[in-house]
């Protein structure tokens, strides 16, 4: 679409509170369209992309020109993700602008140029000129360690591995311990990717094959899912939200991986299942899905707002068998009357959200190393809670949607040492069990480089009998 004026300046205003950090970003952008409803359809899904766009490639775009206000990495991204050419762009160029963007055309800018580039942004930002390379802009500043362009008018040096993998510094640094850089390097280009849409068909209403025909026939790109039995993956961004399939309970939007956690469950008929930290429900309504909305399900959470987002959801299912329940804490009365009585209990774990950088990248500038451990913790209390509910020879599935040892393999190693009545089960062999040819281990670990959907960690453990 053509980019005028207009249109720059009301992304750049929405870029500039995103980066403020103070909301999770998807919640800026919706209250800033329902501040500016003069904006089209397509006016949205351009200030949408673009912010979006330049969360996933800020480290990248920081580090090789010099952007460090929301315009300039608007314009940045423009010029070096979508492909527009300064010479497209040049009508839209202030003259600092422009001074900036002539520094982009060839070699990296000379010392002098730099300087000057220091000094354009100072100004637009009102602080008086700079020599540390960082500038600050209405609360927005460059993450810590993203340089400006190089200034010693030598060849652009091979950047940093933070920088090349859109990772902060101090989270490759706790990936280093677990994987080499070359793994850390895909691990990141794949979450600096747009996330693919995925589906899950509800077996209660129809099939796969049905629902993958129907989509075809109304000119979407559909696929299934390599490994959940019941996913459909789609191309690009449809809107779905009035399609008859979706208004209809015949499918839901689930991550495959998601979706992959639920077969580790594996509930039965007519068994009493947990789900522990069900917020908006899609694992719930896949697990009822399961159990053929028989027996008992229950749809734990703390969430008042997550789980009146599932309510419409859970109408639109067709399930009889699920009560959501809204519990103060994780040792709410609720849970402790259930105490010994559940057959199965999924723990969905509040996480750093890492797995889902593809959706979220902003994600990676909220959370810290003292946020992991303070989620550790919670997790450990949440596991330990959710535990308690199961009786001997039952199945509990603890899971998260991150790929960090410390709130992974950490938080289960330290449930098993204190918990003795309770084993590990390797995932391969569950879901081996349910026909799905997909071995990660004894742990199911995903990887959107590897295996194309979100980053999920799941362990199966049973109480012993």
């Amino acid at each position: 679409m053509k980019i005028n004026s207009l249109l720059l300046a009301a992304a750049e205003e929405a870029l500039g509170r995103v980066l403020t950090m103070t909301q999770p970003a998807d919640a800026v952008l919706s209250g800033y369209f329902r501040v500016h409803r003069e904006l089209g359809q397509h006016d949205r899904a351009f200030i949408a992309e673009t912010v979006f766009g330049v969360l996933r490639r800020r480290y990248g775009l920081e580090h090789h020109t010099g952007a460090a206000t929301p315009r300039r990495l608007l314009l940045a991204w423009l010029n070096r993700v979508q492909g527009v050419s300064l010479r497209q762009l040049e009508p839209l160029l202030g003259r600092d602008d422009a001074l900036w963007a002539a520094a982009l055309k060839g070699a990296p800018a000379s010392r002098e140029q730099g300087s000057r580039l220091r000094d354009a942004t100072d100004r637009e930002s009102g602080a008086a000129p700079s020599s540390a390379g960082v500038a600050s802009v209405s609360g927005v500043t460059s993450p810590k360690g993203a340089p400006v362009p190089p200034s010693d008018g030598a060849p652009d040096s091979a950047p940093p591995l933070y920088v090349a993998a859109e990772l902060p510094p101090w989270l490759v640094a706790m990936l280093a311990a677990e994987m080499p850089e070359g793994e850390i390097l895909a691990l990141g280009r794949a979450l600096a990717q747009p996330a693919p849409l995925d589906l899950r068909v509800n077996a209660l209403l129809t099939t796969r094959e049905k629902v993958l025909r129907q989509l075809i026939i109304e000119g979407i790109n559909a696929q299934p899912t390599p490994h959940a039995p019941l996913g459909i993956r789609i191309d690009g961004n449809p809107p779905l939200s009035r399609n008859p399939l979706f208004t209809s309970g015949r499918i839901e939007v689930q991550d495959e991986g998601s979706q992959l956690l639920c077969y580790l469950l594996a509930p039965k008929r007519r068994e009493m299942v947990v789900d522990f930290c069900a917020g908006a429900g899609g694992k719930t309504l896949a697990l009822g899905v399961m159990m053929q909305s028989q027996g008992r399900l229950y749809a734990f959470d703390v969430s008042e707002a997550r789980l009146n987002k599932f309510k419409p959801r859970l109408k639109r299912s067709g399930l009889s068998n699920v009560p959501p329940q809204l519990l103060a804490s994780e040792n709410d009365i609720k849970v402790k009357r259930l105490a010994g009585k559940i057959d199965r209990v999924l723990v969905d774990a509040p996480c750093s959200g890492f797995g889902t950088l593809r959706r979220n990248p902003d994600l990676k500038w909220r959370q810290n190393e003292a946020g992991i451990a303070e989620l550790a913790a919670k997790q450990r209390a949440i596991l330990t809670a959710a535990a308690a509910l199961l009786k001997p020879g039952g199945r509990l599935v603890y899971a998260t949607c991150s790929f960090l040892r410390a709130e992974n393999q950490d938080i289960v190693a330290a449930f098993l040492a204190a918990h003795p009545r309770f084993s590990l089960v390797p995932a391969n062999q569950v879901l081996a069990q349910q026909h799905i040819a997909l071995d990660t281990g004894e742990f199911l670990q995903l990887y959107p480089h590897r295996h194309g959907c979100d980053g999920f960690f799941a362990a199966v453990m049973a109480r012993a009998p």
